[in-house]
């Protein structure tokens, strides 16, 4: 289901957290990165930028620091040629721009939102306590520095938390409307680096559906065999960190890390890099697999990487920290994950047998024999044990698609010089800028961590008019604060 809303002259509209609360972060993020004020929100503050961020980045109107022109490629430099840095051109102490009537030394930094509306208070017997406020991260190790938790605690009891990030938020969205079609392709690499050949991928389906380009076959192939060892990347080093929270410092995730580096020396063979492989193109692939690169595939399939996963089930499945740590801990419901809109294997932990590559094909996954594993007891041992499932099922995948590929040009490469399509591994039309016609297009994908959508709108021009990411990371966080309530 697609709703528009025609946003009123006073920027309102209503809030639909009370019919989906899986809505909380999305309305924050359209209110912090537009202005539109849903009216109702529980909880409506910005949420990637800071308090006192002046404007909102994606309205049109909206002009970074340093900013030299609406769209790319900048005229001053292609095809003139010849740039100069802006920060150059600005003596120090004048480098700033603030908005009108701030003042920097009148200034007081406001006080930091605590999440106390929804704490109770709670006493032990004749005891009268007080909660108190602790952060957790960014400094955190195990929040990487990007992500901080808003906790209010009673004793050694949590009673209310809520996500807090932005840490490093650079407006991937702003800076797709910059660029041209072709040009944020590789930006979508940076989106989450496990897992790049994912994000290229759904990417390149909303395009594709602007500008009607049919897919051959054996790229279709190749998308599929690149997605499903990325879901084997992501799914292992998951368990591996699953583990590093429990107690278990590294060793799960050193176990898995051997086989991983053997699918990226098979990234890296094809697309030249390991982390952002920028493999994808609207209509195929860049280029072709190498010579022996299915060999070498088949071996990991078939022998490597299920080896490897029979020893982690084997290591840690039954063992006793991990069960003790992960099983009746952190539940929610079935019914909770789908009103907070999580998606992924999450949600697959909690019995619900929902996968967009089963429920909305996309590629040619109908093609493909396999399994959605569930599981009924949705706590933290079964979001570990999930994804060892689903790694198994990605394997069976695998199989099937090295199997059946067809032939096609070994080495072949998709040059953007070329007027016609590319053969075996590319449709469509060559060429670096194009014009889709107007309109809009969604494409989502089953990522290895939920459902990963794109949301493009052409007005007939070399960029995207609006370019829009739904990431299941980011909308899978508004269940945490329910998830920890009470422990």
């Amino acid at each position: 289901m697609r709703l528009h809303v025609r946003v009123p002259d006073d920027d309102t509209v209503p809030s639909a957290t009370g019919v989906y609360p899986g809505a909380n972060l999305q309305e924050r993020e359209v209110y912090d990165l537009f202005g539109i004020t849903f009216a109702g929100h529980p909880n409506l503050r910005r949420v990637l930028t800071w308090e006192g961020f002046n404007g909102h980045p994606l309205r049109k109107d909206w002009q970074e620091a340093y900013f030299d022109e609406e769209t790319k490629p900048f005229k001053n430099r292609h095809p003139a040629g010849s740039y100069q840095w802006q920060e150059d051109k600005l003596p120090w102490g004048d480098n700033n721009t603030y908005p009108a009537g701030w003042d920097p030394d009148s200034w007081e930094e406001p006080v930091s939102y605590v999440p106390v509306s929804q704490a109770p208070h709670r006493g032990f017997g004749e005891l009268d306590t007080q909660s108190i406020v602790i952060n957790l991260g960014p400094h955190h190790p195990s929040t990487h520095g990007v992500f901080r938790m808003l906790t209010r605690m009673e004793g050694e009891t949590i009673l209310a938390l809520e996500p807090e990030m932005g840490y490093l938020h650079r407006n991937h969205e702003k800076i797709g409307e910059r660029n041209t079609w072709l040009m944020n392709m590789p930006f979508t690499d940076r989106l989450d680096y496990i897992n790049s050949m994912s994000n290229n991928l759904g990417y390149a389906l909303a395009v594709e559906k602007l500008l009607n380009i049919e897919v051959p076959e054996r790229a279709q192939y190749i998308r599929v065999i690149m997605a499903e060892l990325t879901r084997f990347i992501n799914h292992t080093w998951s368990i591996g960190f699953i583990l590093n929270d429990l107690g278990a410092l590294q060793t799960p995730a050193l176990y898995a890390i051997e086989e991983r580096e053997m699918i990226l020396d098979l990234f890296e063979e094809v697309s030249g890099a390991r982390l952002m492989c920028n493999y994808m193109r609207f209509g195929g692939v860049v280029r072709d697999l190498t010579p022996g690169w299915e060999e070498r595939a088949k071996y990991l399939v078939h022998d490597r990487l299920p080896r490897a996963l029979d020893q982690l089930d084997e290591l840690l499945s039954g063992n006793e920290i991990v069960k003790a740590r992960g099983r009746g801990v952190g539940y929610l419901s079935a019914q909770d994950l789908i009103a907070l809109s999580v998606t992924g294997p999450m949600i697959r932990a909690a019995g619900v047998p929902y996968d967009i590559r089963k429920a909305e094909p996309y590629c040619i996954y109908d093609r493909f024999d396999f399994d959605i594993p569930t599981l009924a007891e949705s706590d933290i041992y079964a979001r570990y044990y999930i994804r060892l499932l689903e790694a198994r099922e990605s394997i069976k995948i695998l199989q099937q698609a090295l199997r059946d590929i067809p032939p096609g040009q070994i080495n072949a490469y998709a040059s953007a010089t070329l007027s016609q399509g590319f053969g075996t591994i590319m449709g469509g039309k060559g060429g670096y800028t194009f014009r889709p016609v107007e309109g809009e297009a969604y494409a989502r994908v089953e990522a290895p961590k939920g459902e990963l959508g794109y949301y493009v709108v052409s007005d007939n021009k070399t960029n995207a008019y609006r370019y829009h990411v739904r990431s299941p990371s980011y909308i899978n966080l508004t269940r945490v604060g329910a998830n920890v309530g009470g422990l």
